[in-house]
């Protein structure tokens, strides 16, 4: 029996993500560098411990630049284009109805507490989250399973009655070796990498075309 959701932030709940690839793309434009997704995909819902898109240009191609200057110009653009950027499709309605239902609602995010309860606030929907997990909380954020485990414990659920709501493989992976359930909802961006194989996954184009009553009693 399903008895709690937790939801992703970065790219799930809100696509922070895609922003941020075109930020740092444009920007690596301008020193003569193309920036492949491939490359940056490495560090889409995790740390930026295997690939730190600010340090590349000098560690990987000995590009001379000030570092904070570059640095405010990707959020500067990043920040213009957030503007623009509304909440993804279905979550304002499945956040509704898992309220109704008394289901549990927590959040496990790779980013900081800061920035994933600021836009929680200006998206209107901080209210809904009983629990919220962040990398302020744990040693070890996505792919490792630390921020679900602690998301589970707070809720007061085992990972069989909890379904996670993800959007990129990293992420996907955290629940999964959490022992969860997952439903996979890509974004622009992460729609183009590749998933990992497995039958705890439930893909989706959009969280609104979910058969919730379908996805809940398969996972049982």
């Amino acid at each position: 029996m399903v008895k709690a959701i937790i939801f992703d932030f970065d790219g799930t709940i809100l696509d922070t993500e895609t922003a941020w690839y075109y930020a740092f793309r444009d920007a690596y434009k301008k020193h003569g560098v193309e920036l492949s997704l491939e490359l940056y995909s490495s560090c889409i819902g995790t740390s930026n411990d295997h690939f730190n898109p600010y340090d590349y240009l000098a560690t990987e191609h000995g590009i001379q630049f000030d570092k904070q200057t570059f640095k405010e110009a990707i959020h500067l653009e990043h920040t213009a284009m957030m503007e623009r950027e509304q909440i993804r499709p279905g979550i304002r309605e499945l956040l509704e109805r898992a309220k109704a239902e008394g289901l549990r609602i927590g959040l496990a995010s790779s980013s900081s507490y800061e920035w994933v309860d600021k836009y929680l606030n200006l998206l209107g929907i901080r209210d809904y989250f009983e629990c919220i997990r962040t990398s302020d909380h744990v040693a070890q954020v996505k792919p490792d399973p630390e921020l679900y485990l602690q998301a589970l414990e707070a809720l007061g659920v085992e990972a069989n009655e909890a379904i996670a709501i993800e959007d990129s493989p990293n992420g996907a992976r955290a629940a999964i070796a959490a022992g969860m359930h997952c439903v996979v909802v890509p974004n622009e961006l992460t729609k183009t990498l590749a998933f990992d194989a497995a039958p705890r996954y439930y893909h989706a184009d959009s969280l609104a075309e979910v058969d919730w009553n379908q996805f809940a009693a398969s996972s049982r």
